[in-house]
């Protein structure tokens, strides 16, 4: 689907058999001929800001371009994972996009209360980070209002961290809206295997970006020696390594690894963190076939 000037859509093909075009992209286009047709030709895809993608061994996912920020959602039940939100960091990181970690279901006080002092690790590193709850506070959306206005927002967390709900509170009858588009589309429903771009406001100056769920994050697109640069706790020690190459796994005199606590204290990098670099590195560090 095609955004006109005017705020009207329309469906465009790609010019040859594959698209390479993703949510967000600005485009040049044609209408279709007289007499064939509605639809219209993408003739040019124009130069991107960013791209947010993922990509693991067998294939690349592309969420979308030109992003202000990543919106990553998750929630205090069910439990979420570190090592999946690391990785959503690290694929911000890597595209220069600022990311905001949302925890939702404040309304569980107890568990809430856990997840969010567990994340203390991430507030220390210069994350902004946000409480949410869709169902009792006004104060934490319009908060999270605030963060969004002005600005296009991917969405992305895991299912069951409320995607859909947040979707549809800032979006009234997004879901409804999409089916429409599907069955312009020819898909027949909403999947989650669809990108779907919201505006939020009349003005068409906040749009928000819906994706779909996932379990996976792979950063097979990123180098393995460009990982500690891409961890804003781990980044400022690598100065301290005896050798400028170092891999920060084994090597004497490293920086990164003498500054590891068990206990994340003030100036260390915890052992958590230590844990999801090391097993990452080892993951990226694999021959690419």
């Amino acid at each position: 689907m095609v955004e006109r000037p005017d705020g009207t859509r329309l469906i465009c093909h790609p010019r040859g058999k594959k698209s390479t075009a993703v949510v967000g992209d600005t485009v040049q286009w044609l209408p279709a001929a007289v007499g064939q047709g509605e639809d219209g030709t993408i003739e040019k895809l124009l130069p991107r800001r960013n791209l947010f993608y993922r990509q693991d061994e067998i294939r690349t996912k592309s969420f979308a371009a030109n992003l202000d920020q990543v919106l990553i959602l998750i929630a205090a039940e069910p439990e979420f994972s570190e090592t999946q939100l690391s990785r959503a960091l690290i694929a911000a990181e890597a595209e220069r996009i600022r990311p905001l970690i949302v925890l939702n279901k404040q309304d569980l006080t107890v568990p809430f209360e856990r997840a969010w002092g567990w994340l203390e690790t991430y507030r220390a590193m210069g994350y902004r980070m946000l409480p949410l709850s869709l169902k009792t506070s006004s104060d934490s959306f319009a908060a999270l209002q605030a963060e969004l206005a002005g600005k296009t927002t991917l969405v992305l967390g895991p299912s069951g961290a409320g995607k859909s709900t947040l979707t549809n509170q800032l979006v009234p009858g997004a879901l409804a809206a999409t089916r429409e588009i599907s069955t312009a589309l020819n898909t027949g429903k909403h999947t989650t295997t669809s990108t779907t771009w919201y505006w939020v406001d009349k003005e068409a100056k906040t749009a928000l970006i819906d994706s779909p769920g996932f379990q996976e994050f792979g950063l097979h697109h990123v180098d393995a020696r460009h990982l500690s640069g891409l961890m804003p706790d781990i980044k400022p020690f690598v100065e301290r390594c005896k050798f400028y190459n170092c891999t920060h796994l084994h090597e004497p005199g490293c920086g990164v690894m003498a500054a590891v606590k068990n206990d994340g204290s003030a100036g260390s990098i915890s052992d958590r963190r230590y844990k999801i670099y090391s097993n990452l590195f080892a993951e990226l560090d694999q021959p690419k076939f």
